[in-house]
């Protein structure tokens, strides 16, 4: 038996036998949010190893970290690179990041 579900603006579910079928909203994921302020504006922000963006747009827009533990890196051409691992509690405060690059001396 082929069984279809169909959802509009209600959520429901369907149980057939040890199965079942939920419709509605997608759940909420839960988010912590992350700040970065810093220079150069230029350089590169990665999350996870998956590049979020230059510095300059992290710090204007923030980003939506998942709970737990993630590792920062910060990287400019001739500046030592910023690495920092931190951990997003859920429903904990907001993680608050200052990174300044050094720049590689000649």
């Amino acid at each position: 038996m082929m069984l279809r579900a169909h959802c509009l603006m209600t959520a429901f579910v369907i149980v057939v036998g040890a199965s079942a079928v939920a419709c509605g909203p997608p759940a909420a994921v839960p988010t912590v949010s992350m700040r970065m302020t810093g220079s150069p504006p230029h350089a590169s922000v990665t999350i996870d190893d998956e590049f979020v963006g230059v510095l300059a747009v992290v710090a204007a827009r923030g980003v939506a970290l998942s709970p737990g533990v993630h590792h920062i890196t910060v990287l400019a051409a001739g500046y030592f690179p910023w690495d920092k691992t931190v951990k997003a509690n859920e429903g904990g405060a907001m993680v608050r990041l200052d990174v300044h690059l050094v720049p590689i001396p000649d």
